[in-house]
């Protein structure tokens, strides 16, 4: 079942045109769209109004949008797309690890804006969230020790304390933890969470996984739960055999 089309796009953009024609093009596709070209006051209104989804453009006037990104995630759950120069790689990297769930370069092309907008708000959604490629298992809540992971409820907990992910981190977590005894290359991860190709390029995987691992108590320099297996991808350790073993 997809989402309603009555969802709130907050869009903080200094380009007046690219903000507008970006504007039209959403609404036309039945999304309700606002404006904040500021970034001094884009904290403020993700805060008060609470979109169903932020489009943060990088550079902007007052505040950039790394900052707003990590200063809003205190107070915001929501799917944040952050719009990106297409060379500035070291910046997507700091978007994400900032809390930002996606990333489109720019020239932004809008319909891969539209598609990854759609993705994020169904992914946001846990009864529209769409299913990925991969098959996944059918049980709502995987039990790993100490670390509770609930589909159903989105999240996760480690020795009953909560654990606070983005939507990115726990849609990773949970495809990792539900394929947990097989490798997953970064060819099927990011189709299976994104829709599209891998491109060789995308860091997005590996900056999630970084900051993934600390959060479930995995120890950064030497992983034992999720584990990267050089030139294959991530492994998900079932159990503690596994864990001493690899």
């Amino acid at each position: 079942m997809e989402r309603s089309d009555s969802d709130r796009i907050l869009i903080v953009e200094d380009d007046e045109r690219l903000a507008a024609l970006t504007k039209d093009y959403l609404e036309s596709n039945g999304l309700q769209v606002s404006i904040e070209a500021d970034g001094g006051k884009a904290v403020e209104r993700i805060r008060n109004e609470q979109p169903d989804l932020v489009v943060l453009d990088l550079m902007l006037p007052g505040e950039d949008g790394v900052s707003i990104c990590r200063r809003a995630r205190n107070d915001y759950q929501g799917p944040i797309l952050m719009l990106t120069a297409r060379t500035d790689d070291l910046d997507q990297v700091l978007g994400l690890e900032m809390g930002a769930d996606d990333y489109v370069a720019k020239p932004v092309r809008p319909r891969v804006l539209l598609a990854r907008i759609r993705a994020l708000l169904r992914r946001s959604s846990p009864a529209t969230s769409a299913e990925p490629e991969l098959p996944v298992t059918s049980q709502a809540r995987l039990v790993f020790g100490e670390l509770v992971i609930d589909n159903a409820m989105r999240e996760a907990w480690l020795a009953g304390e909560s654990i606070d992910l983005t939507s990115a981190e726990f849609d990773l977590l949970w495809l990792l933890a539900s394929h947990a005894g097989r490798v997953l290359s970064r060819e099927e991860i990011f189709s299976s969470l994104r829709g599209i190709e891998y491109d060789g390029q995308d860091r997005s995987i590996d900056v999630r996984v970084s900051r993934i691992r600390p959060k479930i108590g995995d120890d950064p320099m030497h992983p034992r739960l999720i584990k990267t297996v050089r030139s294959r991808g991530y492994l998900f350790v079932k159990d503690k055999k596994e864990a001493n073993g690899q």
